[in-house]
């Protein structure tokens, strides 16, 4: 027997159970708000639902409340796939019953703060209000720092005092496992910061911070620090040193394998820094440091071919011609090493690289597409 509801919705079953006399006034008042006939069809045939499983276990209208819309959507996804709405149309349908005085409103028991979370919260304002840290950081630190002290005083008392080196080493050797290696490094950072917080306020005496041990998180640990002496052979002789930029690719790589020198301070080398008497070269390093090296003749001999081979005359930086080619990514000798150095347009080389060796001799926060020159420094003893 079908049922109709307000002349508008209709049912394959009659309405049953407490909330059948309200489920009209609940769909009026759906269609009061502006929603669409299938919303209102879905809201009335949910409520039906509802009343008929409270039929079914006997409840009393007065007793009806949230939890038990809970339950009726769990032993309802039993049998059928729950819509995405499901359990906020119940949520606005408890509140309809309540507003109108048809069910009792729901004594909600005041939220019991345990000891440790009203540490986390006081740790939480400081990193927000006094260090002005990001909410990305923020939840990032505090559900390390919530379950140490979790796992650490339980819902006892929390005195920061009673901390100890022991509490975060045994605590980071239980989660390490868990965590990929990142994690594990902001779990670690997490820790060091809110022991700086409560040595701060004064809560412990001792530097906890030093204690809590590093987490090992090396990148591309499987590359070889070095390539093998006979494929920078290979690499230098694939180099078509006739056309202009050959000389200069050639000049790069050599200054590179020779002396290990850092891309940056290839890229800035000006005719200044050649001492050509002397036989010696003055390398700008890290923190403006300038650092004099011996000048081997083969390297000189191929900047003096570049120079007067090849590059531009523009004064004063050795290595800034211009390419025939659209420009290279500055520093240029990032240039050298393009993935599949396999008849490339830019040096029509013959050498086949795995990817290991492509960035055999790249700093990690290299693009891997392109070799940096960190690690040369392990080849510049190699004789080509």
């Amino acid at each position: 027997m079908k049922c109709i509801v307000n002349n508008q919705i209709v049912l394959s079953k009659p309405l049953e159970g407490p909330l059948s006399g309200h489920i009209a006034s609940f769909a009026q008042s759906a269609s009061d708000q502006g929603y669409a006939s299938y919303s209102i069809y879905r809201r009335v045939l949910l409520a039906a639902c509802f009343s008929r499983w409270l039929g079914k276990k006997a409840v009393q209208l007065q007793t009806v409340s949230s939890e038990l819309a809970a339950r009726f959507l769990q032993n309802r996804a039993q049998r059928v796939q729950l819509a995405r709405g499901d359990s906020a149309i119940l949520g606005q349908l408890i509140s309809f019953l309540r507003h109108h005085g048809v069910i009792p409103a729901e004594n909600v028991q005041p939220h019991q703060i345990s000891p440790y979370e009203e540490c986390v919260q006081a740790f939480e304002r400081h990193l927000r209000e006094v260090r002005a840290l990001a909410n990305a950081t923020l939840a990032n630190y505090i559900p390390f720092i919530r379950n140490f002290l979790a796992d650490r005083f339980g819902d006892g008392q929390v005195k920061l005092s009673g901390l100890c080196a022991d509490d975060a080493v045994k605590f980071v050797q239980r989660q390490i496992p868990r965590l990929h290696p990142k994690r594990a490094k902001l779990l670690t950072t997490a820790l060091r910061s809110f022991f700086q917080y409560a040595r701060y306020c004064g809560d412990i005496t001792l530097d906890l911070a030093a204690a809590v041990p590093s987490v090992a998180n090396w990148s591309m640990t499987s590359i070889p620090r070095a390539i093998p002496a006979d494929q920078v052979r290979q690499l230098l002789a694939s180099i078509n040193q006739n056309t202009s930029v050959g000389r200069r690719n050639y000049a790069i790589l050599l200054i590179l394998v020779r002396l290990g020198l850092r891309s940056s301070e290839v890229a800035f080398l000006d005719l200044d820094d050649i001492d050509w008497k002397a036989g010696c070269l003055s390398v700008q390093g890290k923190s403006g440091r300038r650092v004099e090296l011996p000048l081997p003749k083969d390297v000189g001999e191929a900047i003096v071919a570049y120079l007067q081979n090849g590059r531009p005359r523009k004064p004063p930086r050795i290595l800034e011609g211009q390419s025939p080619h659209p420009r290279f990514y500055a520093p240029e000798c990032y240039f050298i090493s393009h993935p599949a150095l396999t008849k490339t347009r830019r040096n029509r080389c013959t050498l086949q690289w795995s990817a290991s060796v492509q960035t055999c001799v790249g700093h990690s926060d290299a693009v891997q597409r392109r070799i940096t020159v960190r690690n040369w420094r392990s080849v510049g003893s190699s004789q080509p």
